[in-house]
């Protein structure tokens, strides 16, 4: 399913939404190179809309992708539907093209990538959610060039397989 409304070129922004941390990747206007950029806490994240408004003037993005984690078997979970609710939120008070994204084995992948880097064990929980977002920002990419189109869904998309995800069953 494809977003016409999400540009297929210009400088995006990956979010890995955490219970503690969002870690937060960019990549260059062409959508060559991704890096990790910050981690913001994930505390009151309802409150921070002037730090993501200033983040999409300050690095100059034309839209946001977020991490939505996903079971192997396809279901979402809670943290599924938290991530679809962040992503809502974020859209709406950036009026920023946003994507959901299925952001498995993100986390395992950014642990392999820091475990080798020398970094002690604070630096590395404090950059694993950054590296997080950094390889859902890189797998992003790929996949649209894959498939040539955007990949990921619209945050409007309905939840998929999970029973309490169902808001009409409860």
């Amino acid at each position: 399913m494809t977003d016409k409304t999400f540009p297929k070129s210009g400088r995006i922004a990956a979010v890995d939404f955490g219970s503690v941390r969002i870690g937060i990747a960019v990549c260059d206007p062409d959508r060559i190179l991704a890096s990790p950029l910050e981690i913001h806490p994930a505390e009151r994240w309802r409150e921070s809309e002037d730090y993501f408004r200033g983040l999409v003037k300050s690095e100059k993005l034309v839209g946001f992708i977020v991490g939505l984690p996903i079971h192997l078997d396809g279901g979402e979970s809670q943290k599924s539907k938290e991530c679809r609710e962040f992503a809502v939120w974020l859209a709406e008070v950036t009026e920023m093209p946003t994507r959901l994204f299925d952001e498995r084995f993100t986390t395992a992948d950014a642990k392999q990538r820091i475990a080798g880097a020398g970094y002690t064990r604070k630096k590395k929980k404090d950059r694993i959610d950054a590296i997080a977002a950094l390889v859902l920002l890189e797998s992003f990419i790929e996949a649209c060039r894959y498939r040539g189109e955007i990949a990921g869904t619209p945050v409007s998309s309905a939840a998929e397989g999970g029973e309490s995800l169902d808001d009409e069953s409860n």
